[in-house]
């Protein structure tokens, strides 16, 4: 899968280096330690070439005059009560579908597939679900929209930094000390570990792998 994102909750731990302060990502305090370190909730977004999907009329011919339907997800909002005490983090996710077709002959009802994903790590899959959205055009319609909703668990644990990574992360350093100037995320273990307990909730079209292949293309 491609790993470009469009993410709607922190992800990079690059960016929270950079000065970002959305929840869950790694902030510097002016080089004296980072106070922010990442959080239990996953990111949340679409993988690229996921979130639209163009149908046609004849399989095979892609030119314009043969276009049935296009929809595209937006709007994607998600909601993670981090300071639950329950052993799996919840994450809750709604999103809109809009959608265009061609002929707006008679009434016509579509289903669109879609697919939850929860990655680890960035590539390891966790789970995955696959949903239905129904889209209702009326006679003489051209659009139709509607909203649909998702939701994943994370194990608690998994997604907590250990202990001693998230005290030498956080462990403030003194101008002129000896390792001031070094960065603790250019440690292998730390970086490691970052990565184990990093989770992201993707959603988008489940795609034919024509369908992929034509919004890679196009």
């Amino acid at each position: 899968m491609n790993r470009k994102f469009r993410i709607l909750a922190a992800t990079a731990f690059v960016a929270g280096l950079a000065g970002c302060t959305n929840e869950g990502e790694l902030v510097v305090d002016q080089g004296v330690g980072i106070t922010t370190v990442l959080g239990q909730c996953p990111a949340v977004g679409i993988p690229d070439y996921t979130g639209d999907i163009t149908a046609f009329r004849i399989e095979g011919d892609r030119t314009a005059n043969n276009l049935d339907m296009t929809a595209a997800i937006t709007n994607l909002r998600s909601s993670c009560d981090e300071n639950s005490t329950a052993d799996q983090v919840y994450t809750s996710a709604t999103f809109d579908v809009q959608a265009r077709r061609t002929d707006v002959r008679g009434g016509r009802t579509v289903e669109l597939p879609y697919f939850v994903t929860v990655l680890r790590g960035g590539s390891a899959v966790v789970t995955k679900s696959v949903g239905t959205v129904t889209l209702n055009f009326a006679d003489g319609q051209e659009r139709a929209s509607a909203t649909a909703q998702a939701g994943s668990f994370v194990n608690r644990t998994e997604a907590t930094l250990p202990e001693e990574i998230r005290l030498q992360i956080t462990r403030r350093r003194r101008a002129g000390d000896p390792d001031a100037a070094l960065d603790p995320l250019a440690d292998p273990q730390v970086r490691a570990a970052i990565q184990r307990a990093s989770f992201e909730m993707l959603i988008g079209f489940q795609l034919t792998q024509d369908q992929l292949a034509y919004n890679v293309t196009r």
